[in-house]
C-alpha cells in the first residue's frame, strides 16, 4: 500500500535516479530527441503499472471480502459489502488523497469485522459451554431414575463439565464426539434393558385402553336395552345444533305399558322393553339414533327434514308396533300383548336449543295422546 502511494506521488517527467536533469548545467545542453522517446515511454509504463496495481488491490479487497464471508457467516457479508465499496471506489479518477482515505477505512472495517468476529465466536463458546451443563443435568437426572446407570451417567457428567471448562472451540468439538459416543453406547443398553418394560407396557396401556372404551359405551347405553341412553341423545341432539344439521326428533310413549307391568310383573315388563328397543333398533337407518328416553318413553333422532322423518316414522310403526309375545315371570308360559304407541315429531328449528326441542316434541306426543284417548272413549 505503501509503495502504491509513493508510486502516485511520483512526477511522471521526473528522471528515475541515475538518469540526467534536464536544464542541469552538468548535462549535455543539447536536446536528445531519444531522450524525449524514453522517458514517454516509461512514462506509459509507469501508468500501466499504476493500473495494473490498482486492479490487483481491488481484487485483493475482494478476496478478503469473500474470506471473511466464508469464515464468519454472521459479520462476513457486511466485511464483503464494505470491502466492496471500496475497491469500486478505486475504478476511476484516483488520487493520493483518496488511495490514503481508503487504506484508512479498509483498516478500519478490518479491525471492526476482527472485533465482531471473535466475540461471536466467544458467544458461541459459551453457548455450547451452557449446553454442556445443560446436558451434563439431564445425564445426571437419568442416572438418578435408573440406578443400574447411575456410575455411568455420573462419570459422563463429570466429563462434560470438564469439557465445559475449556476455551479451545476444536478441542470442545473434539471431546463433544468422543463423549457423544459414550454416550450413544449407554443409552443403546438402557433401550435394550427397557425393552421388555416397554412392550409390558404397552400391553397393559392397551388393556385399560379397551376397558376405559368398554367403561364409556356402558356409560352411554341403557343398561336393560342396550339403546342410547339419555346423556347419550342429548349430546348427539346439541352436537347437531352445533354444526346446524338439519334433523328431527320423534317421542315415543307406550299406550298402556304400566297395565303390564301390574298384570304380569315387571320381568314381563322388562322383556317387552327389550323387544320392543330391538325391533326399533333393527328397523332403523344406520344414520339414525335410536335411545330410551325413560320408563316406556322412546326418542329417534332422524338425519333429514319433517316431510322425510313421516316417512321413516310410518314404516317403524308397521314393523314396530303390534303384536308381541312375552315371558311371564315364572318363565314357563307366554302371553301375547299388543303394542301401541303415542308419537309426537318435530324438526329442529335454527336458533331453538335443545330443551326447547324436547318441549316440543314432548307437546307433539301428548297431543297425540289426548286425541287417541277422545277417539276411543
Amino acid at each position: 500500500m505503501i509503495s502504491l502511494k509513493k508510486y502516485l506521488d511520483m512526477d511522471p517527467n521526473q528522471p528515475e535516479p541515475g538518469q540526467p536533469v534536464l536544464g542541469d548545467p552538468k548535462s549535455d545542453l543539447k536536446s536528445d530527441p531519444k531522450s524525449d522517446l524514453n522517458s514517454k515511454s516509461k512514462s506509459n509504463l509507469k501508468s500501466d503499472l499504476a493500473s495494473v496495481v490498482l486492479d490487483c488491490y481491488r481484487s485483493a479487497l475482494l478476496a478478503m471480502g469473500k474470506s471473511g464471508a466464508q469464515a464468519c457467516p454472521v459479520s462476513g457479508p457486511e466485511l464483503q459489502q464494505n470491502l466492496a465499496r471500496l475497491g469500486d471506489r478505486l475504478s476511476s479518477n484516483i488520487t493520493t488523497a483518496l488511495v490514503t482515505e481508503t487504506e484508512t477505512q479498509v483498516e478500519e472495517r478490518l479491525l471492526q469485522w476482527g472485533s465482531s468476529t471473535a466475540e461471536h465466536f466467544k458467544t458461541k463458546v459459551n453457548e455450547v459451554k451452557e449446553l454442556l451443563m445443560v446436558l451434563a443435568g439431564t445425564a445426571k437426572t437419568m442416572g438418578e431414575h435408573d440406578l443400574r446407570y447411575t456410575k455411568q451417567f455420573n462419570k459422563f457428567t463429570e466429563q462434560l463439565a470438564a469439557i465445559a471448562d475449556l476455551e479451545d472451540l476444536s478441542q470442545i468439538r473434539a471431546s463433544l464426539v468422543e463423549r457423544a459416543s459414550e454416550l450413544k453406547s449407554c443409552v443403546d443398553r438402557m433401550s435394550e434393558d427397557s425393552n421388555r418394560s416397554v412392550a409390558q407396557l404397552q400391553s397393559e396401556v392397551l388393556t385399560y385402553e379397551t376397558k376405559l372404551k368398554a367403561v364409556e359405551q356402558v356409560a352411554l347405553r341403557d343398561g336393560l336395552t342396550g339403546l342410547a341412553n339419555r346423556r347419550n341423545v342429548e349430546e348427539s341432539i346439541e352436537w347437531r345444533i352445533a354444526h346446524l344439521q338439519v334433523f328431527s326428533v320423534a317421542i315415543l310413549d307406550l299406550e298402556r305399558f304400566k297395565q303390564v307391568n301390574d298384570s304380569y310383573g315387571h320381568p314381563a315388563g322388562d322383556d317387552l322393553l327389550q323387544q320392543f328397543a330391538h325391533e326399533m333398533q333393527s328397523n332403523s337407518r344406520s344414520t339414525d339414533i335410536v335411545g330410551r328416553w325413560g320408563g316406556d318413553e322412546f326418542i329417534l333422532i332422524l338425519d333429514c327434514d319433517l316431510n322425510a322423518a313421516k316417512l321413516q316414522l310410518e314404516r317403524l310403526q308397521k314393523w314396530a308396533l303390534g303384536e308381541y309375545t312375552i315371558n311371564l315371570a315364572a318363565g314357563s308360559s307366554r302371553v301375547k300383548i299388543k303394542v301401541s304407541a303415542s308419537i309426537g315429531l318435530v324438526q329442529w328449528k335454527p336458533g331453538q336449543t335443545l330443551s326447547e326441542l324436547i318441549a316440543a316434541a314432548d307437546s307433539a306426543m301428548y297431543g297425540e295422546k289426548a286425541l287417541a284417548r277422545s277417539q276411543n272413549a
